[in-house]
C-alpha cells in the first residue's frame, strides 16, 4: 500500500494543493466518529428494512418459471454466436458480478501500453454473418475486447438506466415489432438484449433476433456447462428442450427476443445482497467508524452513494481521464453538459470487485479513495468535473477507517462464496483455470496434480471443479488431455508435450510431467 501524507487536501483545476489544517478539529472530529459508532450500529440494523426490493414492472411479474428460464439464459454461453460467452462470462458473482478476466483495449489512440488503455472485457472475436473469422482493425484474430470495464449485474437493480452511460431503459421496446412494451421500470429487461447482437460482445457481424431464435431451438440448455446449481438441473431435468422452458414460463413455447430478455431480468432481480455486515448490523468497531466518515457530509460520499442502494443513480463526470477518450453520457444525450459523465455504481459488494471507473484503471479501493482525495500519485482532469468532488475532504486516519468498511462491510458473504441465490454453473470457456484469473496455466497443472482422483476416483471438490474437463465426476487422464488443449500460455512448455496419454498415471496417482 502506498503511504499516503498526513495532510488534508482540497482540489482546484487538475491540479492538487496541500492544505495544512489546524489539528485540533480533525482530533474533535475523529472522536466525534468513535462517540457515534453506536448510532452507526443502530443504523446499520435498520439498513435490512430500509433497502426496498428492485422494482417490478407489471408486465413482467416475477415467476419460479420465468426466473429459472432467465437463470439459465443467462449462464449459457450457447446465447453467443460461437459458444464462447454468455451474460455471466462477464459478470461472474464471486467478483460482483463483474469481470475478473485482465483484458485491455488501447483505447482512443490505438496503442497499447499508453495512458489511455482501458480495462474491458473479453468478447468474441470477429466473424462475418456467416460466422467465419475475419480480421478486426484493432485485435486481428484474437479475442475482442469492450471499451468500457463490465458494471456490476448486482448494483443494477434498482436504476432506472443501466451501461454506465444510461443508454438502456428506463422502457423496453421490442427488438423485434418495435413496440414499447414496458413504458418504464425496464431498464434490465433494455440491458439484456444489448450484448446479445454486439458482435463484439457475443455475435458474429449481422446476427439478428431470428438467429439467435433459431439457435435456441435446436440446443440443449446449458449443454456446454458442468456442475449445475441443483435448480438449474432440476428445471432442465423436468422441461429439457428451450421450448420446454418457455412454455413453463409463458404457457406455450414461442421464444422471441421480448421473452429472453423478461426472463434474464426477472432472473437479476432476484439477485438481492441484502445480508451485507452493513445491513445486518455486524460492522466492526473499525468498519462502524469508516459509515460515519462516509455519511460524514465533509466527505461528499453519501452525498452520490445515498445508503442503502449505495447510489443515487445519477451521472456524474469524477474526472477520471480527459473527455475526447469517452464522452460517456453525453453520446446518448448529445448535451455539453453530460461530457464524461457516467453512471454511479452501487457500492454494494465493491470490496469484492476487481477493478474499478469505467475505465477499469483503478485496480484497489485504496487507489479509488486516494484518487478522490488526490494524494499518492492519483491525477483528476478538470473539464466539465463535477464540483462536488473539489471539496472533498477527508482526514488521514479517518482515510484508512473509510477503506476498511468499504472493502469489507458492504459485501454480502453468499456472493463472494457463489451459494443460492448467487451459485452458478461451471462454464466450458472457464474449465482448467482453476484459480479463476482468466488463464490456464502452470498454477492451474500443479493444482490439477493436487485435485488428480484418477478415473471413477470421485467425488470431485468444489475447488477441484474446475479442472473436471468432461464433467463425468473425476479428474483422470481424459481430464488432462482437454487440459493441454484449454493451455493458454503463448506456447505450451515441454511438461506439456511429454504429459501422460490414455494410460493411468504413475505410481503417485498423478500425471507424471
Amino acid at each position: 500500500m502506498r503511504r499516503s501524507s498526513s495532510r488534508a487536501f482540497s482540489a482546484r483545476g487538475d491540479s492538487r494543493f496541500v492544505r495544512f489544517v489546524n489539528p485540533k478539529p480533525l482530533i474533535f472530529a475523529r472522536k466525534a466518529l468513535v462517540r457515534s459508532a453506536a448510532l452507526v450500529a443502530f443504523m446499520a440494523i435498520e439498513a435490512h428494512a430500509q433497502l426496498p426490493p428492485p422494482p417490478v414492472p407489471p408486465q413482467n411479474p416475477i415467476t419460479e418459471p420465468k426466473r429459472v428460464l432467465g437463470k439459465i439464459l443467462y449462464w449459457d454461453e450457447q446465447l453467443s454466436s460461437d459458444n464462447t460467452v454468455s451474460c455471466g462470462t462477464c459478470h461472474q458473482t464471486f467478483q460482483s458480478a463483474t469481470d475478473p478476466r485482465p483484458a485491455v483495449h488501447p483505447g482512443l489512440d490505438l496503442a497499447f501500453g499508453t495512458a489511455d488503455d482501458v480495462f474491458g472485457s473479453l468478447g468474441v472475436a470477429r466473424q462475418d454473418a456467416n460466422g467465419t473469422p475475419i480480421s478486426d482493425s484493432i485485435f486481428g484474430f484474437d479475442v475482442q475486447v469492450t471499451r468500457r470495464s463490465a458494471q456490476t449485474v448486482l448494483g443494477s437493480l434498482w436504476s432506472p438506466l443501466a451501461f454506465w452511460d444510461g443508454r438502456a431503459g428506463p422502457g423496453f421496446v421490442d427488438p423485434q415489432t418495435g413496440a414499447t412494451v414496458i413504458p418504464n421500470g425496464a431498464a434490465l429487461e433494455a440491458q439484456a438484449i444489448g450484448p446479445i447482437l454486439s458482435d463484439n460482445e457475443m455475435a458474429h457481424q449481422g446476427r439478428t433476433w431470428t438467429d439467435v431464435i433459431n439457435k435456441l431451438q435446436g440446443a440443449t440448455p446449458m449443454g456446454l456447462a458442468t456442475y449445475l446449481p441443483p435448480d438449474m438441473a432440476a428445471a432442465i431435468a423436468a422441461t429439457p428442450t428451450y421450448g420446454n422452458l418457455f412454455n413453463a414460463a409463458y404457457g406455450d413455447s414461442t421464444i422471441n427476443a421480448r421473452r429472453i430478455a423478461f426472463a434474464i431480468a426477472t432472473y437479476e432481480r432476484t439477485l438481492v445482497a441484502n445480508q451485507t455486515p452493513f445491513d445486518l448490523g455486524t460492522l466492526t468497531p473499525q468498519q462502524q467508524t469508516g459509515l460515519n466518515v462516509f455519511q460524514n457530509p465533509a466527505s461528499r460520499c453519501a452525498i452520490c452513494h445515498a445508503p442503502p442502494i449505495f447510489s443515487d443513480n445519477t451521472f456524474r463526470n469524477v474526472g477520471v481521464r480527459p473527455i475526447v477518450e469517452d464522452p460517456g453520457r453525453q453520446t446518448i444525450t448529445g448535451l455539453p453538459g453530460d461530457a464524461g459523465r457516467f453512471k454511479v455504481p452501487s457500492l454494494r459488494n465493491v470490496g469484492l470487485k476487481p477493478t474499478f471507473m469505467h475505465n477499469g484503471r483503478r485496480l484497489t479501493i485504496t487507489e479509488v479513495v486516494d484518487f478522490y482525495i488526490g494524494i499518492n500519485g492519483q491525477v483528476q482532469f478538470p473539464q466539465n468535473q463535477d464540483p462536488l468532488i473539489a471539496g472533498i475532504a477527508i482526514p488521514p486516519p479517518a482515510r484508512i477507517d473509510l477503506i476498511a468498511f468499504l472493502q469489507n462491510g458492504l459485501n454480502d458473504p453468499r456472493v463472494a462464496a457463489e451459494t443460492f441465490p448467487f451459485d452458478r454453473p461451471i462454464l466450458a470457456s472457464e474449465r482448467g483455470d482453476s484459480d479463476r484469473d482468466g488463464d490456464v496455466d502452470v498454477g492451474d497443472r500443479a493444482q490439477f496434480e493436487s485435485c488428480y482422483t484418477g478415473h471413477n476416483g470421485g467425488p470431485v471438490g468444489a475447488g477441484c471443479q474446475r479442472l473436471d474437463m468432461d464433467g463425468d465426476g473425476d479428474i483422470a487422464c481424459d481430464d488432462w488431455l482437454q487440459f493441454k488443449v484449454a493451455w493458454t500460455e503463448a506456447s505450451p512448455p515441454a511438461e506439456m508435450a511429454a504429459a501422460p496419454g490414455e494410460s493411468e498415471p504413475g505410481a503417485t496417482g498423478k500425471p507424471r510431467p
